[in-house]
């Protein structure tokens, strides 16, 4: 399934993504709940296989506006130097542990929305990546058991304001300016991805391919994050792992690309989805 928020006269809805357009569940809402992250909360998902959806509102994707497929949760972890390539255009180390930094919920926005350029900037890069949604409570998770735990996948562009982000060794002010990055347009439950290490992921800056992978690059795999975060931290529903991005990004090429307002950014992952949005200059 692949599963959205969208705004509807200003009430963020879940909707199911099908060929013909997305299916609108609110009226189903009494026996799944309101929200995706509830719907995690209360293990309902599986319930919308037993609906006769044929009777649900079906709504043109091109008339929404989406939002982020989980618009609060209450974590998400981001992992930095975590692709091979990447890791050899930076000349940093290859990492011992997993390098985990935190985004803030207001600092996303869905697919289609405008990603903000600070003011107090003008490195603003772009880092396509894959994110994972976790499905339930989640506590020194072994990585063996660690899919079990998954609730689907989504595509994330963890755009970078660079000067900021290299102010000190801990790259939170980079990482955290309003609007900053994008997160949709989905997610995709874990039926659809048997492989979530064989994806291929392209990132295009005005239709340019500049990012291009496949997730085996990974130096530390979406069971070994999940093992390692859930050690320190429990995880919840809806809680989202932002698993690093590949060789590319603006800040690494030769010349440097920075994003500028009018720019549009696509990252696009195999079995996944397609988030594009366009950059805008803070107001």
């Amino acid at each position: 399934m692949k599963l959205l928020t969208f705004n509807q006269n200003g009430t963020p809805c879940v909707g199911l993504r099908e060929d013909s357009g997305i299916r609108d569940l609110s009226p189903l809402a009494d026996q799944l709940g309101t929200t995706l992250k509830t719907m995690l909360e209360c293990e309902t998902l599986g319930r919308i296989h037993d609906q006769d959806l044929s009777q649900l509102p079906l709504i043109d994707p091109d008339t929404i506006s989406y939002l982020p497929p989980i618009p609060n949760p209450d974590k998400i972890l981001c992992i930095g130097i975590n692709y091979a390539r990447h890791i050899e255009e930076t000349g940093m180390p290859k990492p011992r542990r997993p390098m985990v930094f935190t985004r803030f919920p207001d600092t996303q926005v869905g697919h289609g929305e405008a990603l903000v350029r600070p003011a107090a900037s003008n490195k603003y890069d772009f880092e396509g990546e894959l994110a994972v949604v976790i499905g339930r409570s989640a506590r020194n998770v072994p990585a063996d058991q660690a899919l079990d735990y998954i609730a689907g996948y989504s595509c994330y562009n963890d755009g970078s304001v660079r000067d900021w982000q290299m102010h000190t060794s801990q790259f939170t002010p980079g990482k955290n300016f309003p609007r900053s990055g994008s997160f949709g347009p989905w997610m995709v439950t874990p039926d659809e991805i048997p492989d979530p290490s064989q994806l291929h992921l392209m990132t295009r800056v005005n239709g340019e391919t500049l990012q291009d992978t496949l997730t085996s690059d990974l130096i530390f795999d979406i069971p070994a994050l999940i093992e390692y975060i859930s050690t320190f931290t429990p995880l919840s529903p809806g809680d989202v792992i932002v698993t690093g991005t590949p060789g590319g990004a603006g800040a690494f090429r030769d010349p440097k690309v920075w994003l500028q307002p009018g720019d549009r950014v696509e990252v696009e992952i195999e079995g996944v989805g397609l988030l594009s949005n366009e950059v805008v200059a803070e107001d």
